[in-house]
């Protein structure tokens, strides 16, 4: 291995891994868990997975606006135990959020209860192994786990989002621990999330989505497509989450492929999905709370007039609606309402 010159600051510490997790701990630097100490030999060895100069800025991150070097990146990603072949998936997950249309200043420093949630789709997500089937939201893939967590690390590490300082999040969420996933393209009726977006289907992407934890969608009921629809509306139209209080942003449905078969045998295109959703995940007035009402009807311009009908949408149109499908066998399907300030952004590796 050719020497490669580093620039972060060299620490001695003695050689036990009890020893580096109670400093790095102790600095604020890790998740909580134990972290993979990162050597010079380790980063050197990430580092030739970015194949990109150590010293490449790719961004500053918000709220503290470090520079997130190829270097810098490659710690974090040691720490959270990446493999080299991780790396350009970690790199475009940072140009992406660091996207304007992010806002990634504002979901780093929220008191709303939003994660990064990275979907990978092409053939980049098949050659790292990365789950998109039975429980590809939870523990035991290395990559979903490793990708997600490495992103953690940076936005804490660099970009200063350490809890109860600068990541203000009232009470968290598990998915700030990690929260990378693969979209289940073998299984889905429709285009995948990419190729909706632009992209060729055999083109490698990232997308970045300012989300909640899932929240599931059970239908063993339905036969047809409106039925399992409409149980995915009744499930997205929440009085209490940020779509319905701001009416923007872009809630996701991650259809499991059994619902997204049910929806596409009865001739539903992805659009068709966008559009039922739209018009029926709506909250009728009477179920929100009083000052909830006069907030909107103070604001005829922003929530359009007001009557003994009036419902709001938990999007401003159908189009932001995002669709995607992803998991295993069973009749669950899952809605990741996002913080509404923000957009997703898609970025090809």
């Amino acid at each position: 291995m050719a020497a490669i010159e580093l620039k972060s600051e060299k620490i001695r510490v003695p050689d036990s891994l009890e020893a580096v997790d109670r400093l790095f701990y102790g600095r604020g630097w890790t998740d909580g868990l134990p972290i993979v100490p990162p050597t010079y030999e380790r980063i050197a060895k990430m580092l030739e997975g970015a194949k990109l100069a150590p010293d490449h800025l790719i961004a500053p991150v918000p709220p503290k606006w470090g520079g997130a070097t190829v270097e810098k990146i490659a710690i974090n990603a040691v720490m959270a135990g990446c493999l080299p072949e991780y790396m350009p998936v970690i790199v475009t997950a940072v140009q992406a959020l660091t996207d304007n249309d992010f806002n990634l200043y504002g979901v780093q420093a929220t008191t709303h209860p939003v994660a990064a949630l990275v979907i990978v789709n092409g053939p980049i997500a098949q050659k790292l192994d990365m789950n998109s089937g039975y429980g590809l939201f939870g523990p035991g893939t290395r990559s979903n786990a490793a990708i997600g967590r490495a992103i953690r690390l940076i936005l804490v590490n660099i970009g200063g989002a350490v809890p109860g300082r600068l990541d203000r999040a009232t009470q968290g969420q598990p998915s700030k621990y990690t929260y990378c996933v693969a979209e289940n393209e073998d299984e889905n009726p429709w285009e995948p999330l990419h190729v909706e977006r632009g992209f060729a289907r055999d083109q490698s992407t990232v997308t970045v989505c300012p989300s909640e934890s899932p929240h599931n969608i059970n239908d063993h009921d339905s036969t047809t497509a409106i039925g399992v629809l409409t149980t995915v509306a009744g499930t997205m139209a929440s009085t209490g989450s940020n779509n319905a209080h701001r009416k923007e942003g872009e809630p996701m449905v991650c259809f499991g492929p059994e619902h997204a078969a049910t929806v596409a045998k009865d001739g539903f295109s992805k659009k068709d999905v966008k559009n039922f959703l739209f018009g029926k995940a709506r909250i009728h007035y009477s179920r929100l709370a009083p000052e909830g009402v006069a907030r909107r009807q103070s604001d005829p311009q922003r929530w359009g007039p007001f009557d003994e009908n009036t419902s709001f949408p938990i999007a401003e149109k159908a189009e932001d609606i995002m669709v995607m499908v992803a998991g295993g066998a069973g009749k669950h399907s899952l809605f990741i309402p996002t913080f509404a300030s923000a957009r997703s952004v898609t970025r090809a590796i």
